[in-house]
């Protein structure tokens, strides 16, 4: 098609191998792949081939018509190089099919693009699940500790076998893709997650290491068919995307003990890692640096704090994304004098483990104290009725701000909103923490990678009153 090293390659694909291809090419070619969500609007889609860059977009067939309705407002991407794939689909007129772009291609090395570790690999857009999406660059340096650091971290084997049932355009699908593109492992890759086939297909096949964000092993964990005999193959249970609750956490222990751990990460390039050694003596914990980061708690003056107080999560090391792309005064803002702001608040104990409290911008201030949301959702999970729970904070013209309830009931269970709320305010360890309201909700809006869009929920609440 004419790219060449630097060109970037938008993909609009949900998990197929053709999206699994073009990591690949990118690893070989020198070529940038963007990888976007698959729940991305006309506009939303638009602006992110635009704000990339792209100069060539592969998409499911299914998008043909999302393509046609923006390509004119897409200068940068010549006619042929809208790319539809999919098995055995008749390609609409207009687009390229990628089975005829591929079919009958050299099995020759491609020529050697020089790589070096400052190239760029891939620009990752984030989930807009606090802000406006953001293109994170990560270069070949970065991706390769991705390869190494986590296949140690998770004693990963060319042996292992790798389920993903998660969407794969998502950052937190590297952190076991990269090592097996390394170590040339065994991967099975579903086409979405589904409970029921993720339970059938570790026992069937043997897995020995998978990722997940809370949601999904809270779904595993409730579903009809689980069953700890059925996945004992298992020497990885991966959570990650956002908090797992304990009350999830200690059932994942106590069912299978010795497999989880814990990821706590910013894809912007710091993480911690909580290891299945770890996971029942420092179960609230997220565990510590991985190996090469190191990590600070500082105050709003940029001090750091002492053993056991809360500050911002500060970190840098190997993962460092080199900048957001084409935003160099948001780069300068996030890393400062090589340290990344994490924006979420935490603390360290005597051992040097993180505990996660929550993101300063979902802390609540009612009356002019802080609450956090993780405390209550901490609470409110303990109640029998209850799969998932979401608080935020909403206006109020006495405390400025009060915390609300959503969640999702198990299968089965009845309970109103007034009766969570009186059961909450009776057990909550503080007056400020008492809910002023609650919501029942059949599920959670989320995206491609499966977290809960807490900001969703609340502006729909809002919308409302």
């Amino acid at each position: 098609m004419g790219l060449k090293k630097g060109d970037k390659v938008a993909t609009v694909m949900s998990n197929r191998p053709e999206l699994v291809m073009m990591y690949w090419a990118a690893a070989k070619t020198g070529i940038i792949i963007v990888p976007s969500s698959t729940l991305l609007q006309d506009v939303g889609l638009q602006e992110l081939l635009q704000a990339s860059d792209a100069a060539m977009v592969i998409a499911d067939v299914e998008f043909d018509e999302m393509l046609d309705r923006i390509r004119a407002d897409l200068p940068g991407i010549a006619p042929d190089r809208f790319v539809l794939a999919g098995v055995d689909c008749d390609v609409p007129a207009g687009f390229q099919s990628y089975e005829d772009l591929v079919q009958g291609a050299s099995n020759a090395e491609p020529p050697d693009a020089h790589l070096g570790d400052d190239d760029i690999y891939n620009i990752m857009y984030s989930s807009g699940t606090t802000g406006a999406p953001k293109g994170i660059m990560h270069n070949h340096y970065v991706r390769a500790n991705y390869c190494s650091l986590f296949a140690s971290a998770f004693r990963m084997t060319p042996e292992s076998i790798v389920l993903h049932a998660g969407s794969i355009v998502f950052n937190g699908a590297m952190i076991d893709f990269m090592p097996w593109m390394m170590l040339g492992a065994h991967y099975i890759l579903h086409s979405a997650f589904d409970a029921k086939r993720v339970i059938a297909e570790i026992q069937a096949s043997s897995v020995t290491h998978i990722v997940m964000v809370p949601s999904q092993i809270m779904a595993m964990l409730n579903h009809p068919e689980f069953d700890p005999v059925k996945l004992e193959s298992l020497k990885m249970i991966q959570s990650l995307g956002a908090p797992l609750l304990l009350e999830y956490k200690h059932r994942l222990n106590e069912a299978l003990p010795g497999r989880f751990y814990e990821l706590y990460g910013l894809t912007e390039g710091f993480i911690t890692v909580l290891d299945r050694e770890d996971s029942v003596k420092k179960a609230g914990s997220v565990g510590i640096p991985l190996i090469f980061h190191e990590m600070k708690i500082l105050n709003e003056q940029g001090e750091e704090v002492p053993t056991g107080e809360i500050g911002e999560i500060c970190g840098r090391g190997p993962l460092l994304m080199p900048g957001y792309f084409k935003q160099p005064d948001l780069t300068a803002k996030t890393v400062v004098d090589g340290w990344l702001h994490s924006g979420d608040a935490g603390y360290v104990d005597e051992d040097g483990f993180l505990y996660l409290v929550d993101r300063l911008k979902d802390m609540i201030i009612s009356g002019g104290v802080n609450v956090f949301p993780k405390d209550i959702e901490e609470l409110i999970i303990g109640h029998e009725a209850v799969a998932e729970v979401a608080v935020f904070g909403v206006p109020d013209d006495k405390w400025g701000e009060t915390p609300m309830a959503a969640v999702v009931l198990m299968n089965g269970a009845t309970l109103t909103p007034d009766e969570l709320i009186a059961w909450t305010n009776e057990h909550v360890s503080a007056n400020f923490q008492r809910i002023s309201a609650c919501v029942v909700l059949d599920d959670f809006p989320r995206n491609v990678a499966g977290k809960t869009l807490k900001r969703e929920i609340r502006e729909r609440f809002l919308s409302k009153i």
